[in-house]
């Protein structure tokens, strides 16, 4: 069983373990806050109400992100991460919980949840109160199953707009893009994922992937061997905005502020819709 070593959280802003070592780019030891600080980071940024696409920079932690869970692949990718001893975020579709209602706990056991909508949809075509109900929905759903509240957000293809901001703002999850994209969703086969990796990543990352594709599965152990090489630490968002947290300068920059593929939605529509 996946249990077998994955041990219960702390409710750190979105399910952040305290007791994880990743050992990917070394341990963690010093380098990330205790989950008072995290919950009080996410806090802060949720009412900021701004974007955020990568960490500050300062340290060498990055955080491995994956949507559109949970799946068939969710397993595997989490005896993956659990072997390197490598926490990531993982955000949750509402409607998969239908047919995965445990995987969402075994998720916060090795990381942080967020809340990727109910049905995946194109968030800017909708009015406010369906924005409002697919976030909802879903922040409740997973809360159940998971045992934790969700504070963190991510928009499908990561469009968005002020709106959508305050929308989640005011549900208090911070909102979570990228500014590495493995080109998973588009095709990317295992090579060309980790090769992606391997060009953009930097310290402060936040790394896109989906957890319901097998070249991404397949791609992990390289993707995990690229942080080791780099000396680059995984950790959670939550982790990665309390020791690391993005600068004023990149917040009020979106997407140019921490460069690289970040503001590129992943079915190729700008992440950023006027409105």
């Amino acid at each position: 069983m996946l249990v077998v070593g994955i041990v219960a959280l702390a409710t750190a802003g979105g399910g952040t373990s305290a007791s994880h070592r990743p050992a990917a780019g070394g341990h963690i030891g010093s380098g990330v806050e205790p989950p008072a600080a995290q919950r009080a980071a996410v806090s802060r940024f949720a009412a900021a109400g701004r974007p955020i696409y990568c960490g500050g920079r300062s340290r060498r932690l990055v955080a491995l992100t994956f949507d559109d869970g949970p799946g068939p692949y969710t397993t595997l990718a989490l005896r993956k991460l659990s072997t390197a001893h490598a926490p990531a975020t993982f955000f949750l579709v509402g409607k998969e919980l239908a047919e995965h209602r445990d995987l969402p706990a075994l998720e916060r056991a090795h990381g942080a949840l967020g809340d990727h909508t109910w049905s995946h949809p194109y968030l800017p075509g909708l009015d406010a109160a369906t924005v409002q109900g697919e976030l909802a929905r879903t922040e409740q759903l997973v809360a159940t199953t998971a045992g934790a509240p969700v504070r963190l957000f991510r928009p499908p293809y990561g469009a968005r707009t002020p709106a959508i901001d305050t929308a989640a703002g005011s549900m208090g999850m911070a909102e979570i893009l990228w500014d590495v994209d493995t080109r998973d969703s588009e095709g990317a086969d295992y090579a060309g994922i980790a090769a992606n990796v391997r060009r953009e990543i930097r310290p402060g990352s936040i790394v896109l992937m989906h957890e319901n594709r097998g070249q991404t599965i397949r791609a992990l152990d390289h993707v995990l061997q690229t942080l080791r090489h780099k000396h680059l630490t995984p950790v959670t968002v939550p982790q990665l905005l309390a020791a690391d947290p993005p600068s004023e300068s990149q917040l009020a920059g979106g997407p140019q502020g921490c460069g690289a593929s970040a503001g590129t939605g992943t079915d190729g529509r700008s992440a950023r819709v006027a409105g």
